[in-house]
């Protein structure tokens, strides 16, 4: 018998309340935001016009520990949470480690992810400050199809701008959208300035997540009573995702565990910044020295091989300018079925901690992304996204070196969310006639060549 059970859950009662901003504790913060017009450190009534008032006023801040869930979004958080912290018995004994290998499920809902957890928070805000609609962008699909969710909960129209090559790809996540209400664009388009310029530039590019974010602030500031949601990268978005490391803690101390490493896909920076952060607290504050490790696809490698520079958070260059680990602006990734992952830059968060040695970070190819998603779907009976299986190498591949050392340690990685829309990605898998694609350093020179020239 196993001596903890697989899947430990909390009570409703026992679900965090708060959420956690780990900027309250960073030794250092990271270099401000910038106007993209003045280049002067960005003011949070500049980000008034983009986002909702209290979101912004919660991008900015850097001392507040704790903010309290209000109680509209934590009754809306108990159709889908908590969400089960789970044992993966059978991966442990298919790897003979002896390690221990706790996973934290976010896809029981039907975004199929975590994104829903800043949905929810993003809905609920432009609800209260009189709002009628929003825009965003969406890679794989998961956060449009978490925003289309909560805007239906709320009572907002949504425009979604989706990655044309994701689009393409998976169009029954457009199925999903619509089904709530939400009208879905690819990106980049012609209904846009920024989209046609784009097009006009390369007509036959499948698009990135920073052209379709341009697009959709571009729709949005046209309308005075519309606001853009970001499903990533922001404080704002770590913010309300912490609920998912907070739960990962709690559900730990029920069954006398504490991570040795806690893994995370990495993309702009949203689920491992959520399920790093008490975690990193502890390790900022000094209670605890878990290793973080980012793992991110190789064919769109900011933290590893990326500069740590400010720049653009979108193609069209009407964002403020972050400064964080960045491929360029113009950088188009390959059209790997990693959608979500498929940003330039990082969160600014993330990129500060790793600049600073608190996080480590790998990339991987996606062959390998995928041996590891089968795997894990054989073992513990869940189709994971390709974003998550590349949470799921990370961990196997630390489990492996447990095997190698003898050392029974305790891993804790994110599945963010399920494979079910990704079925095109697993057939070219398994049809062996799937490809790794890994920039060369003069591809990712283009990209450095358009860096603003900030100090």
């Amino acid at each position: 018998m196993a001596k903890v059970p697989y899947k430990t859950y909390l009570t409703e009662e026992e679900m965090p309340k708060q959420w956690y901003n780990v900027r309250a504790d960073m030794k250092e913060q990271h270099d401000p935001m910038l106007n993209p017009g003045t280049l002067q450190p960005l003011k949070t009534e500049d980000l008034y016009p983009i986002f909702c008032e209290e979101l912004c006023k919660q991008e900015m801040d850097t001392t507040t520990r704790y903010f309290d869930i209000p109680e509209e979004v934590l009754d809306y958080y108990r159709t889908f949470r908590p969400s089960p912290l789970i044992r993966a018995y059978h991966l442990e004994k298919a790897l003979d480690t002896p390690a221990k290998i706790y996973f934290k499920f976010e896809g029981n809902n039907t975004s199929g992810s975590h994104k829903l957890n800043a949905a929810a928070a993003m809905a609920y805000y432009a609800k209260e400050q009189g709002l009628s609609s929003l825009t965003t962008e969406t890679g794989a699909g998961q956060w449009g199809t978490a925003l289309a969710m909560a805007c239906s909960h709320f009572g907002l129209d949504l425009t979604v701008f989706m990655v044309k090559v994701s689009f393409n790809q998976k169009p029954f996540r457009k199925a999903v959208m619509e089904t709530f209400g939400s009208k879905i664009i690819p990106s980049p388009s012609d209904t846009t300035e920024v989209g046609r310029a784009i097009l006009a530039k390369d007509p036959n590019t499948g698009g990135s997540l920073g052209c379709a974010i341009s697009e959709a602030i571009e729709l949005s500031m046209k309308d005075g009573k519309c606001r853009y949601a970001l499903g990533s990268v922001l404080n704002q978005v770590l913010l309300s995702q912490s609920i998912i490391g907070l739960e990962s803690k709690l559900a730990m101390e029920k069954i006398d565990e504490y991570p040795d490493m806690v893994i995370g896909c990495a993309g702009g920076g949203s689920n491992l910044g959520g399920l790093m952060a008490p975690f990193m607290q502890d390790k900022l504050t000094g209670k605890a020295n878990p290793r973080i490790i980012a793992v991110e696809p190789a064919s769109c490698p900011s933290l590893t091989r990326g500069k740590y520079a400010y720049d653009f958070c979108d193609t069209g260059r009407i964002t403020p300018l972050a400064k964080m680990y960045t491929l360029g602006s113009d950088f188009i990734p390959s059209a790997n079925h990693a959608g979500g992952l498929r940003y330039h830059g990082m969160s600014p968060i993330l990129a500060k901690l790793y600049h600073d040695g608190y996080m480590e970070a790998i990339s991987v190819e996606q062959n390998k992304v995928f041996e590891s998603a089968v795997m894990f779907a054989k073992k513990e009976q869940i189709l994971p996204a390709p974003e998550s299986a590349h949470a799921i190498y990370g961990a196997i591949q630390e489990a492996l070196k447990c095997k190698e050392s003898g050392e029974a340690k305790t891993i804790l990685f994110g599945l963010t969310g399920t494979g079910y829309f990704d079925m095109n990605a697993y057939m070219q898998y398994l049809e062996g006639t799937m490809t790794d694609y890994v920039p060369s350093e003069a591809d990712l020179q283009q990209g450095f060549d358009g860096l603003p020239n900030v100090n």
